[in-house]
């Protein structure tokens, strides 16, 4: 295995472009080659096989689609009720649509991992992890609501970005005088966050 850090980088973000664009069906090693601009055969001798490279997109976007640790100081500061609960739900949207093509490499991450035993296993220890550490997160934040509302409101923010970012028409207009995304994450978290 190739051990140069930043090329290997690269062809992962490379890997990232051709899943969100072509699907999984379309992630290959040459397909890798081509978006990363790099000679033919390079994206052999850093990944050991299909798998190996999804186990490192998986990775790769936990840290590309991670809160600035910057922003979560600072929204810390203010009180912890609904409103602070809300602006992190706004910073999630955010972040993923800003990273629309890392947001939707994760949606085809999910799909592909329904097809392959081994991805599923390993996508679903990550996924749950990052369940499990905004659960913990909100607890030790002392943020309005249990680990019940962290799920629901896990569900609900999962089932807007899956929207907004693959058929956005489809919730325009759905609430009359709401906004998408914006007035949506605003209802959602007043739907499921307690007030304190």
């Amino acid at each position: 295995m190739a051990g140069n850090p930043e090329r290997r980088a690269a062809l992962v973000d490379a890997g990232v472009e051709v899943l969100a664009r072509e699907g999984a069906r379309g992630l290959t090693f040459r397909a890798v080659d081509a978006e990363a601009q790099v000679p033919v055969g390079t994206a052999s001798n850093y990944f050991t096989g299909r798998d190996d490279l999804l186990r490192q997109i998986d990775a790769r976007l936990h840290v590309r689609l991670a809160p600035d640790p910057a922003m979560i100081t600072e929204l810390l500061t203010r009180p912890k009720d609904r409103a602070l609960v809300t602006a992190f739900m706004h910073d999630l949207m955010a972040r993923a649509t800003r990273d629309r093509t890392g947001y939707l490499a994760l949606l085809e991450m999910r799909l592909e991992a329904t097809r392959r035993p081994g991805l599923r296993s390993s996508f679903t220890q990550s996924v749950r992890g990052d369940l499990e550490e905004a659960i913990e997160f909100h607890r030790g934040a002392g943020l309005p609501g249990g680990d019940e509302v962290v799920t629901v409101l896990y569900l609900a923010m999962l089932g807007l970005l899956l929207e907004h970012l693959t058929l956005p028409d489809v919730l325009e207009g759905v609430l009359p005088g709401v906004g998408v995304p914006e007035g949506l994450v605003e209802r959602i978290a007043a739907t499921i966050v307690p007030e304190k």
